[in-house]
């Protein structure tokens, strides 16, 4: 099951999408004390292991790209999200290899 996901963005991409004005939906999925410490400004926070609980916050409809520190619970939470109908996109490298801001 592990790296199963369809669709990837770099950090740079996705910094490149924001700066461009993109009406980007992003989903960080990391704990509750690491969002505290910092994260990108206008994602949704829900921690990977209420995400299915949390579904009906998400529309599926939309392209979500999915953040965590470094890749790997984003993919697990892309997987989730997938197999449930979601658009998901897996931010490669996580905010390790964000080199924008952070709020």
């Amino acid at each position: 099951m592990a790296g199963q996901v369809s669709k990837e963005i770099s950090p740079q991409e996705l910094s490149a999408r924001l700066k461009k004005g993109e009406a980007v939906k992003m989903l960080d999925v990391r704990e509750p004390e690491e969002w505290a410490a910092g994260h990108i400004e206008g994602a949704k926070h829900i921690p990977l292991g209420q995400i299915l609980e949390r579904l009906g916050e998400l529309d599926a409809d939309e392209e979500l790209i999915v953040i965590c520190r470094s890749g790997n619970r984003s993919g697990l939470a892309c997987e989730l999200l997938e197999e449930k109908g979601f658009n998901v996109v897996n931010m490669t490298g996580g905010l390790l290899a964000w080199e924008d801001e952070l709020v």
